[in-house]
């Protein structure tokens, strides 16, 4: 197995309910091919330092592939297929799907299934932004350049719908378990009006979101505990059963859990849980 370093951030403290955190990725003898962009609660943004961003099948089905210096990601409820060199650099940043107007200048909507080439965006600040973290020197001042990029993009009054972010953090905070229509109770809206704001704002349904959080709680789960079935797996993470789980795996990874486990596990050396000011292993 090849090597890997990893560095994670914070960002600005203004940037951070719009931006989770940053990471910078470098890789030497890699000998996964294939890597597997897994559907989550993020919109992603990757940069290529020093070699493009290759997506090989994208998440939406029809969508030719491509080659990005700097690319975004929308909301997905299939993976995304990265080539991976035996050497490569680049950082990625989670942002906040209700932060996408206010950073990007268009909705999580329209972004939803989408892998779109940050020179596409219309913003001159992200179209230099991959030449601009190539150039920097080291973690900490590509971080900077990433707070001076973001804080000069920020737009603070394309808010969203403050109902829609309650629903989404009370989505999140139930693993996504919670009813569409109890959600929709909790908020004052008719089901039909809340699903079709949610999916605005957010760029999957109500019920696409539940999904998506499930699975990526349970891929927390095998990142950070040693021993667990996928019986148990199932159980804690509100699917019906073990086969519900693996019917879904199937559906958002491309793969069986097991398959994921065997092929992707062993390279994802980074605390998912991590949200120090910086942390290199």
């Amino acid at each position: 197995m090849g090597s890997a370093e990893f560095a994670v951030a914070a960002p600005h403290p203004v940037l951070r309910p719009l931006v989770t955190r940053y990471i910078g990725y470098s890789q030497r003898h890699n000998t996964l091919s294939v890597h597997r962009g897994l559907p989550s609660r993020h919109l992603t943004l990757v940069v290529g330092l020093g070699q493009p961003v290759r997506v090989l099948a994208m998440p939406k089905h029809g969508e030719a592939p491509g080659s990005f210096a700097g690319l975004v990601g929308g909301m997905h409820t299939a993976p995304a297929l990265i080539r991976q060199d035996l050497v490569q650099a680049g950082m990625q940043l989670e942002l906040h799907p209700l932060g996408a107007y206010a950073l990007l200048g268009v909705t999580a909507a329209e972004l939803s299934g989408y892998v779109v080439d940050l020179a596409d965006l219309g913003s001159p600040g992200l179209a230099r932004l991959p030449e601009r973290l190539a150039s920097a020197p080291d973690w900490p001042r590509r971080f900077a350049v990433l707070d001076a990029v973001l804080l000069d993009q920020l737009d603070e009054r394309r808010a969203p719908a403050p109902e829609i972010g309650w629903a989404w953090d009370r989505l999140i905070d139930a693993g996504g378990t919670l009813r569409v229509d109890a959600l929709a109770r909790e908020v004052g809206w008719s089901r039909r009006h809340f699903g079709e704001r949610f999916r605005r704002e957010v760029g999957l349904t109500p019920k696409q979101a539940g999904r998506v959080l499930r699975f990526e709680r349970a891929g927390t789960v095998l990142r950070t505990r040693a021993r667990v079935s996928l019986a148990e797996l199932a159980a804690e993470c509100g699917y019906h059963d073990q086969a519900h789980l693996t019917n879904e795996w199937r559906a958002l990874a491309g793969c069986s859990p097991g398959t994921w486990i065997a092929e992707e596990l062993p390279f994802l050396q980074y605390d998912p849980g991590e949200r120090g000011e910086e942390s290199a292993s």
